[in-house]
């Protein structure tokens, strides 16, 4: 009985974090917390959180919430929104608020935080999460009452009308198992549905995209001499915009193919020297007219390896981008090293830097250091997203490192063979 009591508890937990890390993900790479309420409706208390960096950062968000889902839960609302500031960007759109009650009984609540207001899908798919939320603490509580019964009902002199209530609360342990398989479904058909979509839009707009910039790449060639300074300027502006649109809806599609497991791997001989000119290379149209100078260095020796030569590419071309985006003038270093079946590569700058309490979100999806209002850097801030899961991809890991005023290191290293 106690075995099938803590395999219940177990199930509960990984339930509710499970759901809450599917909150967070319907919020746009937000946050989310789980509260379970006590004797007392207003006795809350945190049972799971996803969007933390550590558990440190979630307790504390809890402390912050709790007052405003105390309120939503005492006013017996169906829905709350709150801003709260201390969150910071990842709940900067707001923090919403669903108690969890199923057929009169308040088993807790959802507080859901988002980096920009969420728009008519993901506020479905947070409300169906805590309609199962809901369920799944009532599941809970009606197979404590069930167990109960069970026991006492060895002990109890009116056997037959306990063994009617067992029998009934069977009977509704049974429908809910039912209720939960049809809501899990449902959230997976949202889920699949709101997949489908990125891939269909990505590929849909890089279609066009592609065509447009090779029209506009054509009349420059072939139309140069006649085309006016005014005309060739605003061309090449769209051609550098076009291009990074571009680049923006094939990250988009990457992380996508990463998330579904759909983006091989891919392992050949690689030359690291000629894998760093060809990524300083593609990086040219990027700095533009900035007073900022690209300076590799290798550890010697430095001998060919194999690993996916695309991927790496693509890696370096993105923390190369980022570098560039946030250092006005300066220098950018590449240092490169093989050790011990490990390639090693950091890419420093003597940009603006990031402040300590960004550093812990940098890597998450839209996150962007300056504020949305100012759009003072370019970007969707996707770009330290797709590098660390790239990153993961080839079985390595990134770090960072960075001191405001005087620039970011971004290291990583990715297990490779000697070719």
């Amino acid at each position: 009985m106690r075995g099938e009591s803590a395999e219940r508890t177990n199930d509960l937990a990984a339930a509710l974090r499970n759901a809450a890390s599917r909150a967070a993900d319907a919020a746009s790479g937000g946050v989310a917390l789980v509260f379970a309420a006590g004797g007392d409706a207003l006795d809350l208390r945190l049972r799971a959180a996803s969007g933390f960096a550590a558990a440190d950062d979630a307790r504390e968000a809890a402390g912050a919430v709790l007052p405003h889902v105390r309120d939503v839960v005492r006013s017996d609302a169906e829905r709350g929104l709150v801003h709260i500031p201390a969150l910071g960007p990842r709940a900067a759109g707001g923090m919403v608020i669903h108690p969890l009650r199923f057929e009169g009984h308040l088993h807790g609540a959802l507080a859901v935080g988002a980096p920009g207001s969420l728009d008519a899908t993901r506020t479905r798919v947070v409300a169906e999460l805590a309609e199962v939320l809901a369920l799944r603490f009532d599941h809970e509580r009606v197979a404590r009452e069930c167990h109960a019964l069970r026991a006492n009902g060895h002990r109890d002199a009116q056997q037959e009308d306990k063994s009617e209530e067992v029998l009934k609360l069977s009977e509704a342990l049974f429908a809910q198992d039912i209720e939960l398989l049809r809501s899990n479904e449902k959230l997976g058909k949202i889920e699949r549905l709101k997949n489908d979509f990125i891939e269909k839009m990505s590929r849909e707009l890089r279609t066009p995209l592609g065509s447009i910039i090779e029209a506009i790449i054509s009349v420059l060639t072939t139309e140069n001499e006649a085309l006016s300074d005014a005309s060739k300027s605003a061309l090449r502006s769209a051609l550098d915009e076009g291009t990074s649109f571009l680049r923006t809806l094939q990250n988009i599609l990457d992380l996508w193919k990463i998330k579904q497991g759909e983006l091989p791997v891919e392992i050949q001989d690689v030359n690291l020297r000629e894998l760093v000119d060809e990524a300083i290379f593609s990086i040219q149209d990027v700095l533009g007219d900035k007073a900022l100078r690209i300076e590799p260095r290798f550890d010697e020796p430095l001998p060919r390896v194999r690993t996916d030569l695309a991927k790496v590419n693509q890696i370096l071309f993105l923390l190369l981008d980022n570098a560039a985006k946030f250092t006005a003038a300066g220098k950018i270093d590449i240092h490169l090293s093989v050790l011990d079946g490990k390639l090693t590569c950091s890419v420093g700058d003597t940009g603006v830097g990031i402040c300590a309490d960004d550093q812990k979100l940098v890597f998450d999806e839209f996150f962007q250091v300056d504020e949305p209002s100012s759009q003072k850097y370019r970007g969707a801030g996707l770009g330290l997203t797709l590098v660390r899961d790239l990153v993961v991809l080839l079985e390595g890991e990134v770090s960072l490192k960075s001191d405001v005023g005087r620039g970011t290191t971004v290291t990583f290293e990715i297990p490779v063979a000697l070719a």
